[in-house]
């Protein structure tokens, strides 16, 4: 019996694999910040039945809660979109620019459009 033949792995361009390393990092720090600022919030901002609290603890003038599950993650997070943006991500060669040539084009294919229905 004849041994089937290994499938190929095919050969991805780099610019989709950049992509998709950059998606990876997206969605864990999302879910990092996130998941963050649900268990601060929750843990920290939420009273159970009964109660009370006399004198709410701020930092910075906000509630204490409020700034250690929103204000420090939103801060975080531009931080580190910034470092992405600018020190991680990479420039891809995405080729020449045909804008002009593709605008004629399709001026072309529209008027050709209203010919073919007698406008």
């Amino acid at each position: 019996m004849p041994e089937p033949e290994p499938v190929a792995r095919p050969e991805y361009d780099p610019t989709y694999l950049n992509s998709l390393r950059e998606l990876y990092v997206i969605i864990g720090l999302f879910a990092v910040f996130c998941f963050w600022s649900i268990f601060v919030c929750y843990n920290y901002g939420y009273l159970s039945p009964g109660e009370q609290l006399g004198e709410v603890s701020t930092v910075l003038g906000m509630p204490s809660w409020a700034f250690w599950g929103i204000a420090l993650p939103w801060l975080g997070v531009d931080v580190v979109a910034v470092w992405f943006c600018f020190f991680y991500m990479k420039t891809d060669d995405l080729g020449e620019a045909h804008e002009g040539e593709d605008l004629a084009e399709q001026v072309a294919h529209l008027h050709e459009g209203e010919e073919a229905r007698g406008e």
